[in-house]
């Protein structure tokens, strides 16, 4: 009996041994992902911004006189070119507020419309320089409400949905064409959400979504992996709001008037 007992303790050591073994690995694989999601947003968020402050750095630092420089100093008085990181953008920084406040006032003023003069004349240049404008005129306007509000859209067909931007009221000849009143819609691809489709899109056709600008971008550029969440009450979540079905009558009569035929005959 008593070496039956010992037989079974061993072999139930065994297999607690066996079993910490399993554990073990999962474990470590787990660790290394949690590991992994801490570390490589910062990483790739450094990663970057010593990017943009190299180049910034790189085209600016040289244009700086000599007896100006901060590094120029620092060699003199210490002996050590220690080279400060994001000096480049912090005189960039400077340049463009003064720019700025130089415009801002009555000279500034006509010096501006003087240059602006000068590239109206050239046929491509000015061109680029108004298009550049307008958009730079609209996104930093305060009173602007483009790309602040996201929304669902049907594209490219009834049944499935997008998400979109509001740029705008859809205003001129556009507006003028079509029946109904439309919205200027930005359609974003994945992962890339600078490019897109340009969409007229009819008011009544849209869906007003809850989350906010940023948490809609972070979906389009992740491709669904990161998905915001509802933060509406729970009577709203349970009811759906919008179906392709709904539009198909809509769809359906507006095809008959097209063809010349009378929806209402059987």
């Amino acid at each position: 009996m008593a070496e039956n007992k010992k037989t079974s303790r061993r072999r139930e050591a065994r297999r607690r041994l066996r079993r910490r073994r399993f554990n073990f690995f999962p474990r470590i694989r787990a660790y290394f992902l949690a590991g992994v999601l801490v570390t490589a947003p910062l990483a790739i968020t450094f990663a970057v911004a010593r990017w943009l402050i190299e180049i910034v750095d790189r085209n600016i630092v040289p244009i700086i006189p000599a007896h100006w420089n901060p590094d120029t100093y620092l060699r003199e008085t210490i002996g050590i070119e220690i080279g400060l990181p994001g000096l480049g953008l912090l005189i960039l920084f400077v340049m463009i507020t003064l720019i700025g406040a130089l415009a801002a006032g009555f000279l500034g003023r006509m010096v501006l419309s003087f240059g602006e003069s000068i590239l109206a004349r050239m046929p491509v240049i000015r061109s680029v320089y108004g298009a550049i404008k307008q958009i730079l005129e609209t996104l930093l306007k305060q009173q602007s409400g483009a790309f602040r509000q996201a929304v669902l859209i049907e594209y490219p067909r009834r049944g499935i949905w997008a998400i979109g931007f509001i740029t705008g009221t859809t205003e001129g000849e556009v507006q003028n064409l079509v029946r109904e009143e439309v919205v200027n819609v930005f359609l974003p691809t994945t992962p890339n959400p600078t490019s897109g489709f340009l969409l007229f899109v009819p008011g009544k056709d849209i869906v007003i979504l809850n989350m906010g600008v940023e948490e809609a971008v972070k979906m389009v550029i992740s491709g669904g992996i990161v998905t915001p969440p509802d933060r509406r009450n729970e009577i709203e979540r349970a009811t759906p709001q919008v179906s392709a079905k709904t539009y198909e009558k809509s769809d359906d009569s507006r095809e008959s008037r097209r063809d010349g035929i009378n929806p209402n005959e059987d």
